[in-house]
C-alpha cells in the first residue's frame, strides 16, 4: 500500500478530491491528509472519499496552520468521520500526541484502528507507552534503526523523496524518484509512504516564480520511480508566467509523444491539452495535476493495472 502525505492545502485537497470522485484512485493508495484549516473544500474532499468508499487518513494532531492547539479540534474532526468506515484517525507522535491519544481513547478508539506517524527517537518513549501491547493499524517511520527496532508490526516505510530546490530553475531534467514500491514487501513493510512531487516543507504563502517547472513521476525501464522536471526557458523575470508554462508544457508533450504512453493518466492528458491549446490553468492547478498524476500511476502500479 502506498501512503502519501499531505497537509490540506487546497490545491493537494482539490487533487484527492478530483482522482476520488472521478475512480481514479486505488484502494492501495492511502492518502494522509493533516488538516491546517477547516473549510468547505476540506469537508467535501472527505465526503468524496466517503462516497466512493475509499480509504484516508486524518491527523488529529496537526504540527503546522492554523489548527494547531485547537481546542475541541478532536471532536470537530471526530464529526467528519461519523459513519466513515474509510476513515482512520492519526497521530503524529510528538510533545501533545499523549493529549490526542488519550481523547480518542475516551471516545472509544483503540490503538488498534489508528494510524501513527513517528519520524522521531525522541518521541519512541510515547509510542512505546501506547502502543507496547497493541499495535497501531499502521505506524510510518523513516528507515530510521532504533525506530524500526521499537516498530513491531503493520510498519511503513515513510520518507521524503521530493529534492526541493530554492529555484525552480535549478532542478535537473530528471533524477531518480524512488525504489521502495519494489521491495517494501520482503523488506518486511505493510507499505511505504512519501511526500509526493510536493516535499516535507511546510510554507503558507507562494510568490510568482522565475521559471515555471511540472514535476512528473515515472517508471523507468527497471521500474524505479524517476521523476522528469520540465523547466520554462524564459527564466530572467517574473512576467508572463502563462507564456512561461507553455514552454514547461510543451516540453512535457514532446517527452510524452517519444513513446511515454505507459504512463498515461488523466492529469497527463490534461497537460498535454494545455501544450496542444495553449491554455495555462494557474500554477495551484498545475502542482493539483502532478500530484494527481503521480498517484494514479502509482495506483495502477500496485494493482498491475498497467502494462509494466
Amino acid at each position: 500500500m502506498y501512503f502519501p502525505y499531505f497537509r490540506g492545502r487546497q490545491y493537494e485537497l482539490l487533487a484527492l478530491k478530483e482522482l476520488a470522485i472521478n475512480g481514479l484512485l486505488s484502494k492501495s493508495v492511502i492518502p494522509v491528509i493533516e488538516p491546517i484549516k477547516l473549510t468547505p473544500t476540506f469537508d467535501g474532499t472527505l465526503q468524496g472519499f466517503h462516497t466512493k468508499e475509499l480509504p484516508f487518513a486524518l491527523i488529529f494532531n496537526p504540527s503546522v496552520g492554523e489548527l494547531t492547539n485547537t481546542p475541541d479540534l478532536t471532536d470537530g474532526l471526530l464529526s467528519r468521520l461519523n459513519g466513515n468506515p474509510s476513515g482512520v484517525p492519526s497521530i503524529l507522535i510528538n510533545n501533545n500526541a499523549a493529549n490526542t491519544l488519550a481523547m480518542l481513547y475516551q471516545k472509544g478508539f483503540q490503538s488498534e484502528k489508528l494510524l501513527a506517524i513517528i519520524n522521531n527517537r525522541d518521541f519512541l518513549n510515547i509510542y512505546v507507552e501506547y502502543f507496547s501491547n497493541v499495535a497501531p493499524k499502521y505506524t510510518l517511520f523513516p528507515e530510521e534503526r532504533q525506530i524500526r527496532r521499537t516498530v513491531s508490526n503493520n510498519k511503513v516505510l515513510f520518507e521524503n523523496k521530493f529534492k526541493k530546490q530554492v529555484r525552480n530553475a535549478d532542478y535537473p531534467e530528471e533524477e531518480f524518484y524512488s525504489e521502495d514500491h519494489l521491495f517494501f514487501r520482503e523488506e518486511g513493510y505493510t507499505g511505504f509512504g512519501d511526500y509526493s512531487i510536493v516535499g516535507d516543507e511546510y510554507v503558507e504563502s507562494g510568490f510568482t516564480p522565475y521559471a515555471v517547472a511540472i514535476h512528473i513521476v515515472y517508471l523507468a525501464d527497471d521500474d524505479t520511480l524517476r521523476i522528469r522536471h520540465f523547466i520554462s526557458d524564459s527564466n530572467e523575470d517574473a512576467y508572463d508566467v502563462a507564456g512561461k508554462y507553455h514552454e514547461a508544457v510543451v516540453k512535457l508533450a514532446q517527452w510524452y509523444n517519444t513513446g511515454q504512453q505507459r504512463h498515461f493518466t488523466f492529469a497527463l492528458s490534461k497537460f498535454i491539452n494545455h501544450a496542444e491549446t495553449g491554455y495555462f490553468p494557474g500554477l495551484p492547478t498545475v502542482k493539483k495535476l502532478s500530484i494527481m498524476h503521480h498517484l494514479e500511476l502509482v495506483g495502477k502500479y500496485l494493482d498491475r493495472g498497467m502494462n509494466i
